[in-house]
This record gives C-alpha cells, sequence and structure tokens, in this order.
C-alpha cells in the first residue's frame, strides 16, 4: 500500500511497504521542533525558495470558471441495472507492470491516472482516456526502477508546473523517501527529483518507511510511521528541500496525513491513535489539546484502522480491528472531535474514500459500498469482488475502480466496475473550512483549507475559484498573491507572502469554480471572514 501527492505538473508520490478547539478559536503558537529527533546532523539541502519575492501587487482575480483539461474528462456512459457491480474493464500499467499491484486511482488534467508498483520496488504512472470507464484508451506512461507501492494522490500548482510525489527506495531498499514526477505532459510523465529522509529503513516494514505523503503546497508532509511527521519544502518540486521532522511521544506510528488550513491529521497505521497538529507555523507542528484520542466504536471500543480520510469535516476509518467497516468522526472542532457513527462488518479494513452519501471502504476480501447519510446508522449498500487482496474502491464518477496490492490475476490488478446507472450530475459541497467564519487572532503565517464532500478536479483549483482577499475594499482590490493545491477532496489556499497583522480576510469559493471528477461546478459560493492577530 502507497501514497501519492501531485503538484502542478509535478507529481509526488509517497508509498508505504505492505506487511502482510473550535475550528473559529485560534490554536495554540507552536513553538521549536522536539530536539529528539531522528535527524540530527542532516543536510538541509538546497537553499529556501522565496515564495514572496518579487510578488507585487495581483491583477484582479480569473473569472472562477477559467480553467481547462488536456483530457475529455470523466466518465459520461451510461448503464443498465444489469451492468451495475459487475467487472467491464480491467486497467493494467502494460508490459513492465508485471506484479499487477495497484492502489488508488484519480483523474487528473482530464484523464484517469493510475501508479501501479509492488511494496519491493519498481513501478510507473498510466495516464487513460475514461469517458468510457468500460473502454478506456491508454494516453501514456513512465517508469521508475526507485518508486514504490503507492496510497494517496495530491496536486498543486507551483509557478505553472504540475508534480507528483511518491515513495522512493535506494541501495538495496535500506534507503528511500519520496520522488517527484514531472506530469504536466500525460502522455510522457518522468521522474525528475529524489529527496532520501533520514531515520527511512525498509524492508523494516511499518516502523521506518514513509507510508503517505499530504501536498499543502509549497510544503509536503510525510507520514513516516514511527519516525512521526517528515516535513519537506517543495517550492522548487525539482529541489525538494528537506526541513525537519516531528516526532511523537509515546511514539505514535504514522500513516495518513493530511492538511486542511493550520490543522494536520495524523493517523495511525494499524493502530487507534489519531493525533491533531497545528500547522500554523508549517515548519513546527505542534499537538493541539484535545486532539490526541483513540478512534472508538459506539460500542466504547478503541478500534484499529489500516488507512483514514478526512472528507467534508469528517474522518473516516478503514477499521480492521475484529473486523472491517467504518468509523466516523466529526474532527470540525480539532479541539473536541466527536463520534458520528459505526459499523462493523467481516471484512479487514484496506483504504477508504468517499463521494457524497457513499463511502467506499476495500477491505481485503471484498470491497463494501456505504450508505453514511445518516453516520448514527451506517448501512451497507453492495458488495464487490475481486481476486487478490482488496485494499482499495475509489469512486469515479458513477463507477468505481477497485484495486489489489496483492496476489492479483495476471493483468488484472484494477478493475472498473459501474455502481450508478446515469453519469454523474451532482455538484460537490463545501463542508468544511478552516478557519471558521469569524475566526479572530489567527497567526499571519496561516494558510487555509476547504473540505468538499468528494473528490476534486485539481486544475479546477485555482486562484479565481478559490479567492482570498483582504476585507474593506473591492475583491480585486484586496487580492492575496496564493498558491492552490488539492488533493483528493481537500483544497488548500497558501498565500505567497505572509499576511497582515490585524486585518481582516476573506476567502470565497465561488459558484460556478471548484467541480468534481465529472465536470460539475459548485452551486454555491461559500464565504468565510477571519481576522489574523499581532505579527
Amino acid at each position: 500500500m502507497r501514497s501519492t501527492v501531485l503538484c502542478c505538473g509535478l507529481l509526488l508520490l509517497a508509498c508505504d511497504p505492505d506487511p502482510g478547539a473550535d475550528a473559529g478559536t485560534p490554536l495554540p503558537d507552536a513553538g521549536p521542533v522536539d530536539a529528539a529527533r531522528p535527524d540530527a546532523g542532516v543536510d538541509a539541502g538546497p537553499p529556501r525558495v522565496d515564495l514572496c519575492e518579487g510578488v507585487g501587487v495581483p491583477g484582479p482575480f480569473p473569472a472562477p470558471d477559467a480553467w481547462t483539461n488536456t483530457g475529455p474528462g470523466g466518465p459520461t456512459a451510461s448503464y443498465v441495472d444489469a451492468d451495475l457491480y459487475e467487472h467491464c474493464a480491467y486497467l493494467d500499467g502494460g508490459d513492465l507492470d508485471t506484479a499487477d499491484h495497484h492502489n488508488l486511482v484519480v483523474m487528473y488534467d482530464g484523464y484517469l491516472l493510475m501508479p501501479w508498483a509492488p511494496e519491493f520496488g519498481a513501478g510507473g504512472l498510466t495516464f487513460w482516456e475514461f469517458t468510457d470507464p468500460c473502454n478506456p484508451v491508454v494516453v501514456g506512461s513512465g517508469h521508475s526502477p526507485t518508486m514504490r507501492e503507492t496510497h494517496s494522490i495530491g496536486f498543486s500548482n507551483i509557478d505553472g508546473r504540475w508534480a507528483v510525489v511518491n515513495e522512493l527506495t535506494i541501495a538495496l531498499f535500506e534507503q528511500g523517501g519520496i520522488q517527484f514526477w514531472d506530469v504536466s505532459d500525460p502522455s510522457a510523465p518522468e521522474p525528475v527529483a529524489d529527496l532520501e529522509l533520514p531515520g527511512f529503513q525498509y524492508p523494516d516494514a511499518y516502523a521506518r518507511v514513509s507510508l503517505s505523503v499530504f501536498w499543502q503546497a509549497p510544503y509536503v508532509y510525510v507520514g513516516g510511521s514511527d519516525n512521526g511527521v517528515w516535513i519537506v519544502d517543495a517550492a522548487d518540486p525539482r529541489a525538494p528541500r528537506y526541513v525537519g521532522v516531528h516526532p511523537f511521544e509515546p511514539v505514535h506510528r504514522v500513516g495518513q496525513v493530511q492538511a486542511i488550513g493550520n490543522v494536520l491529521v495524523a493517523t495511525a497505521a494499524e493502530g487507534a491513535r489519531t493525533v491533531l497538529l497545528d500547522i500554523s507555523d508549517p515548519e513546527s507542528p505542534q499537538p493541539i489539546p484535545g486532539g490526541d484520542f483513540l478512534a472508538m466504536d459506539t460500542s466504547g471500543r478503541p478500534r484499529e484502522a489500516y488507512f483514514t480520510n478526512v472528507v467534508g469535516g469528517r474522518l473516516l476509518y478503514a477499521n480492521k480491528d475484529g473486523g472491517g467497516g467504518l468509523v466516523m468522526y466529526d474532527i470540525t472542532n480539532p479541539s473536541a472531535p466527536t463520534l458520528l457513527g459505526s459499523h462493523i462488518s467481516d471484512g479487514n479494513g484496506g483504504y477508504v474514500f468517499a463521494n457524497g452519501d457513499l463511502a467506499f471502504v476495500g477491505e481485503s476480501s471484498f470491497a463494501t459500498i456505504y450508505d453514511i447519510s445518516d453516520p448514527s446508522t451506517i448501512t451497507e449498500v453492495q458488495r464487490l469482488d475481486l481476486v487478490g487482496d482488496l485494499d482499495t474502491a475509489a469512486p469515479v464518477g458513477n463507477v468505481v475502480v477497485l484495486s489489489v496490492d496483492d496476489e492479483a490475476m495476471p493483468d488484472q490488478g484494477s478493475a472498473v466496475v459501474p455502481y450508478a446507472t446515469a453519469p454523474d450530475t451532482r455538484a460537490p459541497v463545501v463542508r468544511w473550512v478552516w478557519p471558521a467564519d469569524g475566526a479572530t487572532g489567527l497567526r499571519t503565517s496561516s494558510r487555509v483549507g476547504i473540505s468538499f464532500d468528494e473528490m476534486v478536479d485539481v486544475n479546477s483549483a485555482h486562484e479565481g475559484s478559490v479567492r482570498l482577499y483582504r476585507a474593506g475594499g473591492t475583491p480585486d482590490e484586496g487580492r492575496v498573491a496564493t498558491i492552490v493545491s488539492a488533493q483528493e477532496s481537500i483544497v488548500n489556499v497558501h498565500p505567497r507572502c505572509p499576511l497582515e497583522p490585524n486585518t481582516e480576510y476573506v476567502l470565497e469559493v465561488m459558484t460556478g469554480g471548484v467541480a468534481d471528477f465529472s465536470g460539475n461546478p459548485l452551486t454555491e459560493t461559500t464565504t468565510v471572514h477571519f481576522t489574523t492577530g499581532p505579527e
């Protein structure tokens, strides 16, 4: 199992070896990273890139819909009832995809992007035309001998370049870290930069490897298992700079990491513990009081999860403790996470994704679609099958792509399965914004995060569709120069220069801007006001 992140034209992948306070309340000031960390004496690498240098007064905002994709977009095909829940196509990475170890797929630039790589190394990326998912067409592939199994994918636009990052393994698998790809041309994606991370050690499975990455541009947060959370400055994705590591006491085996504004979510790999961190200083995470807890089911029993996902302000756990199924928490108040509901199955959880009122969970011997419209009463909709270790079920429009990361049938590491007859026409919905409307006293180094109820098109998240400006004048007059990045269902806005102290700002997530994989744009504008504190 593995993780992946993309940034404007460059792709960031992070992989793991598969062993068998009210949001409106200012978070606490961040101090220095714990000195007891495993990177003493590590060379920081290339010098910092100053994103603020040369930034003048921005011009008018682009229109919310001022974005395009190269490819034709997501699924447009319709199906009859007899087609539902049946395999209609298999995805294979080509001649070099001999292991058939697959995980998450996402849409990027109008194409389906599929990473493929086994836990022990050597893999690549393949792009597909996917308007007719039962008849996908290969657009291009790239290969890396050091890429490893991939778990998540994210994107951001830094100076017009798209990038991706994944786990890197070198020197007889003893060293590793993350690897960046240039995916600006989907017909010829290529790896462009490797970054070793201190403390990485393979084949020590979950203990000392990179299990996930999240790119809140320009920073990449890496789930480093027992190492903690590695922090990387990727303002120049072709020359990423190691910043440091945030360790945990007691040790927290970090699997999934996700950033929403100034909140970093770090959940355990095969554990029940979750830690929510304040990243208002992005290079020095600090614990949020009340944000260190054990995920429990409705009976009060702590439940270990294999992996997790934040969708719409809700933290979803793919349970693997005494069965599979799903546990759900509300984390919109990071100082007081609240259990919403649970459903324990007879499976063994892998990864979890959501699209509106449906959750998709890989449970090893099968995958399950759950109705989560009422989290207090989660119900099973349908079970799906694919030969192998079925850990991933990724929804794309009205189909779900099932993927196995071990014991697949030849050339059948991923299967396309329709789950709805009509193409997707439902627009994404903003479910959580950090900071909350009316928040005060924010640090001038703050970022803003938006959590949608489904995965969104990366290119649709840009400075015209997600606008940040100073209050008191017109939006164009107060426009703040930002980097906008997207990963799955989360969009982040990072000001290129520090915000001004004691100043009110407005975030607008515009109608007709951010769209889902099927091209459905937002139908309502969300507006949030917040104020910074002293510098």
